[in-house]
């Protein structure tokens, strides 16, 4: 486990938040002066490495800086400081419906999605029916996804970013969306990533599922990295701090 596939080195990430802000030239000339702002650190000099064939976990209360990481982690966001190194094809299922386009269908989203995320055209027909088949939703795969469920939509995303065949996966909490069966032939899929040294990297407020999926995991609070290191340990640090509130 000591090769490295993701390396959060000092990764700093700030946003404007605005008290008071000009829409229009005529406005900020009328009241003669700029937009009031302050910058709020989301993350705060987070540094860890992920370790190559882990299931990594990221932990903290709302607000923590946990999808901010993960969008950094995407490439969705840039850090102000710091940078972020991933060693390998890296996918991402980040939102429900990231990626998809309201008035296609599945089928066509599919294509779409897949291409997005790299996937040439022929890899996509290769893998079309696995993906069909993974999500469970191959009796509505014409139809519009704006008419599809949440849970829909995370299943045939999620279905579309595993068959990317990714070296790291990188899962929001959207598979809380998901039932139960669905849900398991997930963690079934981790697991058989985790057997051939591949790298899943995700957020959860549940804590059963990241004592029982992950091996190692880093714990974030009001942007600072708190615990790093096994599972475990680190979970239970978190748990503490909690009951201590």
């Amino acid at each position: 486990m000591s090769d490295v596939a993701v390396r959060v080195d000092h990764v700093s990430k700030s946003f404007r938040m605005y008290h008071e802000r000009n829409q229009t030239l005529k406005s900020a000339i009328m009241r003669g002066r700029t937009s009031v702002h302050e910058d709020f650190w989301a993350l705060q000099d987070v540094s860890f490495d992920v370790p190559e064939g882990s299931t990594f976990g990221l932990i903290g209360s709302n607000g923590s800086g946990k999808s901010t990481l993960l969008k950094c982690l995407a490439k969705i966001y840039y850090p102000n400081k710091g940078t972020i190194t991933h060693f390998g094809k890296l996918a991402a299922m980040l939102e429900v419906g990231s990626g998809f386009h309201h008035e296609l269908s599945g089928r066509e989203n599919i294509y779409l999605n897949g291409s997005i995320l790299g996937m040439s055209r022929k890899e996509i027909d290769r893998k079309f029916d696995d993906i069909v088949g993974f999500s469970g939703v191959e009796q509505f795969i014409d139809q519009p996804v704006k008419n599809y469920s949440s849970g829909m939509y995370v299943r045939l995303g999620f279905s579309v970013a595993i068959n990317v065949d990714p070296d790291i996966l990188v899962v929001d909490e959207v598979l809380a969306v998901g039932d139960a069966e669905f849900q398991k032939k997930c963690f079934d899929k981790f697991a058989e990533f985790k057997r051939v040294g591949k790298t899943v990297i995700l957020v959860s407020h549940s804590m059963e599922s990241v004592r029982s999926m992950c091996d190692h995991a880093a714990w974030l609070n009001k942007g600072t990295l708190k615990a790093v290191g096994e599972a475990a340990p680190t979970i239970a640090a978190y748990e503490a701090s909690l009951n201590n509130g």
